[in-house]
């Protein structure tokens, strides 16, 4: 019988080995470099294939670090500065393309009738195959009044639809709280939209105004929120939960990527029953928080699992270029332990990006965490909610390239002139669907068949959203703002879904351990 038996080298030996290989590939990468620049066909400089070898690197590590060049740097941080005006797109590298995430309320690009999920497909006729989010929120930002035309596609990837829109460069205001209402039996509704600077302050201030009008609920609406400052996350999860609670861990391979985020105060608001409404599409910091308040038992989660990327980088700046690296150097870990981040080790980037607001492989989703009280949670990539929401049905294409063309608006605003400007008739417009129907979809449809010539033949359930869609805008047109908000918090399907769990939220996060103490 024949045995085969390693050889186990010791440490100086092993440590000379590994230096003689490095050497080995540097010398390797080196002669690689020198045959393109002396014998491709084209003539190629050693700047730009560094620069190709170092992007394809940090791709292989992971699929956010990244190389940024000190030009785009310098570009990105006027944009993030607000120096440049925008459009109101936030886009996020999914599936191997540039997705819309988010869209600012108010912005061109809301107006022009884009929707979450459309993928960029062209900058002023020029693709943008190949390029990664950051670099096209540059391009898409210029001079205030400036125009940029960009194409997109819905639907599948094989086979999908395509539209273009002119969308017009303006300076937005940062409202990281678009939205605040006092709901039906003191819920008080709330919209993060981004952890930007401030946005803790803004919350509060919030919160606080709803509180003095009556309200003994809170429903924190994060969805679509792509996320942003950690600082502001730990600070707004410091509102609701007792001090010295974790919030989040980070841990890396070094020391120095390794923190307990706590809390430092008991959070003004920490006996507030707590709703969080979350979707596919919050990410990043906004899981961070979703994935704490669940594992303190301190909120309840609906909607959709989240879009699944929690990693922590930091910037490192390349001598002698002044260039800069973004390196991922450690993990989010909500308090039970679930990593948000979906996996990527093993997965192609285009595997990758397709599991987006996905738990990923089942295998992911088997691991079971508990909360404080108990309660089971799955592990996986993003956070699941406790009461998952059926998906909004998808808008078809044709409706985006008629709202361009300003069918929507036509339409909407005759009827909304008809209509009486009463408290009456704004109550009543609340909830009469039927009208909607007859007097707003039929006649949208009609025009968009006979411009666009196409069949535009929707099933109920794209119909009944498009009809939400236009009779809200019938209700800003002839009652003013402050009737488009409380028309859109009160046909919403995902917080009509939501308000009836108050009811059961002490019961449910309870656990199996008993009363809760929130």
């Amino acid at each position: 019988m024949v045995f085969l038996v390693g050889l186990a080298l010791g440490p100086a030996a092993r440590t000379a080995r590994g230096q003689a290989a490095s050497y080995e590939q540097l010398q390797a990468f080196s002669s690689t470099l020198n045959y393109i620049r002396r014998n491709y066909v084209d003539s190629v400089g050693y700047g730009e294939m560094v620069r190709a070898a170092i992007e394809g690197v940090l791709h292989s590590l992971d699929p956010h670090s990244r190389f940024v060049s000190k030009a785009e740097w310098d570009r990105e941080s006027a944009l993030e500065r607000g120096e440049l005006a925008v459009t109101g797109l936030a886009l996020e590298d999914v599936d191997s393309a540039v997705i819309v995430l988010a869209l600012d309320p108010g912005s061109p690009a809301a107006r022009a009738g884009i929707q979450p999920g459309d993928r960029v497909a062209a900058i002023d006729d020029t693709t943008t195959a190949g390029q990664r989010s950051e670099r096209l929120a540059v391009r898409l930002a210029g001079e205030k009044g400036s125009r940029v035309r960009v194409r997109f596609e819905r639907g599948a990837r094989a086979e999908p639809d395509t539209y273009s829109v002119v969308l017009k460069r303006e300076f937005l205001k940062p409202a990281w709280v678009p939205a605040q209402a006092l709901l039906a039996d003191g819920v008080g509704y709330v919209r993060l939209a981004e952890f930007g600077e401030g946005a803790a302050d803004q919350l509060k201030a919030a919160i606080k105004s709803l509180t003095g009008q009556g309200a003994k609920r809170i429903l924190l609406d994060l969805r679509n929120n792509p996320g942003g400052l950690v600082i502001e996350s730990v600070s707004i999860a410091g509102l609701f939960l007792p001090d010295e609670t974790l919030v989040f861990r980070t841990r890396g391979r070094r020391e120095a990527a390794d923190a307990d985020f706590r809390t430092s105060r008991d959070g003004t608001f920490r006996d507030l029953p707590l709703v969080v409404l979350v979707n596919e599409r919050s990410a990043s910091a906004a899981e961070a928080l979703a994935g704490s308040l669940q594992d303190n038992d301190r909120a309840l989660l609906t909607g959709r699992r989240t879009f699944g990327k929690a990693l922590m980088q930091s910037v490192f700046v390349i001598a002698p270029t002044d260039d800069e690296m973004w390196l991922t150097v450690g993990r989010v870990i909500s308090p039970s332990g679930r990593v948000i981040q979906r996996r990527y080790k093993g997965l192609l980037y285009e595997q990758y990006r397709s599991l987006s607001g996905t738990g990923g492989e089942a295998s992911d989703t088997q691991p079971i965490f508990h909360t404080t009280h108990h309660r089971e949670v799955r592990g996986g990539g993003g956070i699941l909610p406790d009461i998952v929401l059926p998906e909004p049905p998808a808008l078809p294409v044709w409706w985006t390239l008629a709202a361009d063309s300003g069918f929507d608006a036509a339409v909407a605003d005759s009827v909304a002139a008809l209509l009486p400007a009463t408290p009456g008739a704004r109550a009543q417009w609340l909830d009469a669907r039927p009208e909607w129907q007859s007097r707003l979809v039929e006649p949208f449809l009609t025009r968009t068949r006979a411009r666009l010539h196409v069949t535009a033949t929707p099933d109920s359930a794209v119909a009944a959203r498009m009809g939400r869609i236009l009779a809200m805008r019938v209700a800003d047109v002839r009652w003013g703002p402050d009737a488009q908000t409380e028309f859109r918090l009160h046909n919403d399907p995902d917080i009509t879904a939501s308000l009836p769990y108050f009811d059961r939220l002490k019961e449910i996060l309870a656990g199996p351990g008993g009363a809760a103490s929130h």
